[in-house]
């Protein structure tokens, strides 16, 4: 899988990825995860992919002082940050399909929107029921496809018209599991086999298209694939290509699409 794929990016791209995209799209998502795992007071639970920590701060809030949680993610730029914002939670540096974590220690194993980039998604699911304990949570957020977040949709034409196709597909890799049906069997093929799937509505918002431009160029992967140069060129193309999802005050705000995956271990 290519870097791009994996969505594996430096520390100073993760400092955008955390100022951006965590309260453009990410944050209002945790809670809906730690709803579905039925996070409680005293807990231990494990936020795998876990990014800068948005996810695994909401488990914090949730399980208490007398709980525990672990971010657990390849990523050594994401987990810097992840540990500057929150020292309290443990941080491990690990892919998804090898937890460096014993069998079923955790009341709930969530990842979000993290599945769409690993190696092994089958080794990944199974590696999270491993160790999550019987009749504990494990719960999955993935993007819907991108026809159904409409502001991406047309940036990527937009990106594959300026750049070409890689960095079209760079944009588009985060929606790669679209379809309902294709994410119940990879469950199913991990031994996860009573996953329940619901779509859900959110919506995705930038301070103006400039931000938004900034975001996904300069916090993910495409901030090794468009110079300076070719950032203010799309800059300039965005605000005539992608004004219909602006406001009269200029910010940027587009409906987005969300499975929630959850299952209960047998």
């Amino acid at each position: 899988m290519h870097e791009t794929d994996k969505g594996q990016i430096d520390q100073a791209a993760a400092e955008v990825y955390d100022e951006s995209f965590v309260p453009a799209l990410f944050q209002e998502w945790a809670a809906s995860l730690a709803d579905a795992a039925m996070i409680r007071s005293g807990q231990r639970v494990i936020d795998v992919a876990c990014g800068t920590g948005v996810l695994a701060r909401e488990l914090l809030e949730r399980v208490g002082v007398k709980g525990t949680v672990v971010g657990l993610d390849p990523n050594p730029g994401m987990l810097a940050v992840a540990r500057r914002k929150a020292p309290t939670i443990e941080w491990r540096e690990a892919p998804a399909e090898s937890i460096p974590l014993g069998d079923g220690l955790f009341h709930a194993a969530l990842s979000q929107f993290g599945l769409m980039f690993f190696d092994d998604r089958v080794k990944a699911i199974r590696e999270m029921a491993r160790v999550t304990k019987r009749r504990g949570h494990v719960v999955v957020a993935v993007w819907d496809s991108i026809e159904n977040s409409p502001g991406y949709a047309k940036l990527a034409l937009l990106l594959e018209r300026l750049f070409g196709a890689e960095a079209a597909a760079a944009l588009r890799a985060p929606y790669c599991l679209g379809n309902p049906s294709a994410v119940g069997a990879l469950f199913e093929k991990g031994g996860v086999t009573n996953a329940k799937i619901a779509t859900r509505e959110g919506t995705a918002r930038f301070n103006s298209i400039r931000w938004w431009m900034k975001t996904d160029v300069r916090g993910w992967t495409l901030s090794d694939m468009i110079d300076d140069a070719q950032f203010e060129r799309l800059v300039f193309e965005a605000e005539s290509e992608l004004k219909e999802f602006t406001t009269p005050h200029g910010n940027v705000s587009f409906p987005t699409s969300v499975h929630i995956v959850s299952a209960v271990k047998g």
